[in-house]
């Protein structure tokens, strides 16, 4: 999708936080935007947060981060709960990393993701990531390849088509 919209998409692309830690939560534990921020919040969290402060914040530098943070964790598996992590993350993009944590410290992205969050659950039944939403249809999507711009093209052309509920395959083509 960032490849995509980087190049010549012209989608309006909304990116959204949905936190898989508090979809996995048990009822009796702490919502994961009510946990301190020195705190553990799992896997993730912390990441969303400084995710969701450059987003608002510092919308033109979103795209970038959030491919190096995805590349952090899914080609060099770093630990992206890690704040000097996130840090360094922030830093390789150009971004003032002592200012993001300012605004994560603030509770701004917390009180953002616990919004947004609930709305993906109650609007759109969100259960996973990556989900893509248009209209009032929303569709979670694993690609197996994500450099392939032609795939997202197909997955965004499909949402319109309601005619099929599921379509997995039973087992991971080889």
């Amino acid at each position: 999708m960032v490849e995509a919209l980087q190049g010549d998409a012209d989608w309006a692309v909304t990116f959204r936080p949905f936190s898989l830690q508090q979809n996995h939560n048990q009822p009796e534990e702490t919502d994961v935007w009510d946990v301190a921020l020195d705190s553990d919040q799992g896997s993730g969290v912390r990441a969303l947060l400084w995710s969701l402060g450059i987003r608002d914040e510092f919308p033109d530098e979103f795209l970038g981060f959030h491919t190096a943070m995805f590349a952090a964790r899914h080609d060099e598996a770093l630990d992206i709960s890690d704040e000097s992590v996130i840090s360094d993350v922030a830093t390789s993009v150009g971004l003032d990393a002592p200012t993001l944590a300012g605004l994560v410290a603030s509770g701004i992205p917390q009180k953002q993701l616990k919004t947004e969050h609930l709305s993906l659950l109650e609007d759109h039944e969100v259960f996973g990531v990556p989900t893509f939403i248009i209209g009032d249809e929303a569709v979670f999507v694993r690609v197996m390849d994500r450099h392939n711009i032609p795939d997202i093209e197909r997955v965004v052309d499909m949402i319109g088509w309601t005619n099929v509920n599921e379509f997995k395959r039973t087992s991971i083509a080889q």
